[in-house]
């Protein structure tokens, strides 16, 4: 039974952090810390590295964290809720930094309905280069208007 509840849990922290995403886009990215996600909207510099890219930096550290209560504390839920939030992050490098944003070459090709959806739902937010008006939704599952054929 503890199988099955492990298995809940870290699909239900996988699931839980694309409304993380979105909530911490629209209230954070958008809100308070604009100037470390602006960069992303509008390139003003020529390296690699974003200041956007700290972002990443705080749910890493808070997936270590959950790693660590289930190692060294006994939390057994720490590890699903880690993993599930890791595999999320992993997702989102695949699908926004790879795949949308190219920052390596892989994946030009793909050109299914998902794909496309994805591709026309974020380009849409990057329409808006300021901090104000710009769509905000999880990555894995935009708005059902962007599927369109």
């Amino acid at each position: 039974m503890t199988i099955v509840y492990w298995i809940l849990i870290f699909l239900g922290t996988f699931c839980g952090m694309e409304f993380m995403a979105w909530f911490t886009h629209k209230y954070v990215m958008h809100g308070f810390l604009w100037n470390l996600h602006r960069d992303h909207h509008k390139k003003d510099h020529k390296s690699w590295w974003e200041r956007n890219d700290a972002f990443f930096l705080f749910y890493a550290a808070v997936s270590i964290f959950c790693f660590v209560r289930w190692q060294y504390y006994g939390f057994w839920a720490g590890l699903p809720i880690g993993l599930g939030i890791f595999s999320y992050g992993v997702t989102y490098f695949l699908v926004h930094d790879i795949f949308i944003h190219q920052r390596f070459k892989m994946f030009r090709n793909a050109n299914n309905w998902y794909a496309r959806g994805i591709r026309r739902a974020h380009k849409m937010h990057h329409k808006h280069l300021g901090k104000e008006e710009g769509e905000c939704f999880g990555m894995l599952f935009p708005p059902l208007k962007y599927f369109k054929k």
